[in-house]
């Protein structure tokens, strides 16, 4: 096995999805222990849908590189999520569901109505599971993730505790002078970049198992916030290494396999959780 790992690293793809992948995984976790504690951890799921809707419509016109379309309307779409739930009128899991559904189906419905593919099954199961994006990265797509990674791991780290504030008594934040609704959309707007670098690596449907998963099964273990989010990182970067290890191997879907990884490493803490307990 280990004979056959050194020789997939001799190619330069498989490379680029391991550094990709870790990087996306860090990221991921930063932000999912905060979107799980303020319960708005379904956000993912709804930018996901929308970064899809417009990755058909940018693939549909030819727009070159699909990320510089697809990352500003994921980030308005981020905006907008925050502000309609903001809204007596129209809930906070309302307005994600809207933007989610209409997003899906309109992207769905462009690919089939104009795409010149002669696989169209083949592309959305892609687009949406992330099957094989991930081992077809060009070396200009594994810079502009390096870049955003670092970008998004410098503003959690110099507004750890802005964030953290914002995080647990978002009231008490505002009645100390911070300005919370700023940090709620940088949130979201951080939120919306990480969702945007993961299609590659999980797809559209599985990028909420990268918020979530890592956040929760530091959760069972850890109990307060720095810990949970240092031990959040550390089981998210593993499981990305080891589910993409894995499906090299054994020629397994990319993200389906991190995310089987993840549930498995989820389990696997709720057991040490209630032994610690006790």
């Amino acid at each position: 096995m280990l004979q056959t790992l050194q020789f997939y690293l001799s190619y330069p793809f498989v490379r680029y999805a391991l550094i990709v992948g870790t990087l996306i995984a860090l990221c991921s976790s930063l932000l999912g222990v905060t979107l799980v504690l303020k319960r708005f951890s379904y956000i993912g799921d709804g930018l996901s849908h929308v970064a899809f809707g417009a990755l058909a419509v940018a693939t549909l016109f030819d727009l070159g590189s699909t990320s510089v379309v697809v990352m500003p309307v994921t980030v308005a779409a981020a905006v907008l999520i925050l502000r309609t739930g903001q809204n007596p009128r129209i809930h906070g899991d309302a307005a994600i569901a809207m933007l989610s559904v209409g997003s899906l189906a309109v992207g769905y419905l462009v690919m089939n109505l104009f795409s010149t593919s002669a696989n169209i099954s083949g592309d959305v199961c892609s687009t949406l599971f992330g099957s094989t994006s991930i081992l077809t990265l060009t070396k200009a797509e594994v810079w502009l993730c390096v870049v955003m990674s670092l970008v998004v791991a410098a503003v959690f780290i110099f507004l750890y505790n802005r964030i953290f504030a914002v995080t647990f008594d978002e009231n008490f934040a505002r009645a100390t002078g911070l300005r919370a609704g700023m940090y709620n959309n940088l949130i979201a707007v951080i939120t919306a970049v990480i969702i945007v670098l993961a299609m590659n690596l999980v797809g559209s449907l599985l990028i909420s198992a990268l918020v979530i998963f890592p956040a929760l099964s530091a959760m069972r273990v850890i109990q307060n916030f720095r810990g949970v989010v240092v031990y959040a990182a550390m089981i998210s970067v593993v499981c990305a290494l080891a589910g993409i290890i894995l499906s090299i191997l054994y020629s397994t879907p990319v993200g389906a396999t991190i995310v089987a990884v993840d549930i498995a490493v989820f389990l696997v803490n709720c057991l040490i959780g209630k032994i610690v307990r006790r």
